[in-house]
C-alpha cells in the first residue's frame, strides 16, 4: 500500500513570506517547523504558521504537486491558500488534532 504525502504551505506571522512543503508526516513535519527544526530558510524568517494543507494519495502525486505551485506566482499560492483558509489563521489547532500517534513516539525519542 502507497504512503499518502501532504503538499503545505507555510508563513510567518505578517504573511511576508511562503513556504511550500511535502511530507508523508503532517503533523510531524510541521511541529519540526513550528520548533525551529524546519529547514534553514523557515528559520530564517520565522515561518511557523500553517496556511494551507492537502493529502494526496501517494507522495509521489504530493511532490508533483509541490512542484507545480513552487512555481505558481505568489498571487496565485495566496489564492489557493484562501480557498481553504479564507482569513489566512495559522491551521496548526486544525492539524494538531489529528492524532498521528508517530509524533508521540518521535518525541519521546528525541527527550
Amino acid at each position: 500500500m502507497a504512503k499518502s504525502g501532504y503538499l503545505y504551505i507555510l508563513s510567518n506571522k505578517h504573511r511576508t513570506v511562503y513556504y511550500t512543503g511535502v511530507t508523508s508526516q503532517l503533523l510531524i513535519r510541521i511541529n519540526d517547523h513550528r520548533n525551529g527544526m524546519g529547514c534553514d530558510f523557515t528559520k530564517k524568517y520565522n515561518i511557523r504558521e500553517l496556511l494551507y494543507y492537502e493529502e494526496f494519495p501517494t507522495i509521489y502525486e504530493a511532490i508533483q504537486a509541490e512542484k507545480r505551485v513552487k512555481k505558481w506566482k505568489r498571487a496565485w499560492k495566496i489564492e489557493l491558500i484562501k480557498s481553504l483558509n479564507p482569513e489566512m489563521v495559522d491551521l496548526w489547532g486544525e492539524v494538531s488534532t489529528l492524532g498521528q500517534p508517530e509524533l508521540i513516539n518521535d518525541q519521546s525519542s528525541r527527550t
